[in-house]
């Protein structure tokens, strides 16, 4: 089970490393929800590491909380961009809109997009860890 490890670490380190891409080398300001999801997936990164370097299969009792926030935080973000009528229900009211689509790739695929597959790759796995262990 150290490969299930070995990818949810990786996947937390790649959204890690891609959010501060998007944020210092390309300049995009991160909204409000955009920090709520660097704030769920950044300790990931660290905690997932350490739990492969030390084969910890029972990371999936802490980690499984955070990465389902995420996954809801992040769908609701998605939402918002890609839903209009959920824009009267949007929480960024100063600052970067939450509804903003800095990319919008093959027309669906959004930065928040690519938080909620991340969080729900590492969600599955801590699944796939819990019913192995």
């Amino acid at each position: 089970m150290n490969k299930a490890l070995l990818v949810t670490w990786i996947t937390s380190l790649i959204a890690t490393l891609g959010s501060l891409y998007f944020s210092e080398f390309l300049h995009y300001t991160p909204c409000t929800l955009c920090w709520y999801q660097r704030i769920l997936m950044y300790p990931l990164t660290l905690l997932l590491g350490i739990a492969f370097y030390y084969g910890d299969r029972k990371v999936y009792k802490y980690v499984l909380p955070i990465s389902i926030v995420g996954m809801l935080i992040s769908a609701y973000h998605y939402s918002l961009q890609k839903i209009p009528v959920l824009q009267k229900f949007e929480m960024c009211t100063s600052g970067i809109p939450c509804s903003g689509e800095y990319i919008n790739a093959l027309g669906f695929i959004t930065i928040p997009f690519l938080a909620f597959i991340a969080f729900s790759m590492i969600t599955i796995m801590m699944f796939v860890l819990k019913k192995n262990h």
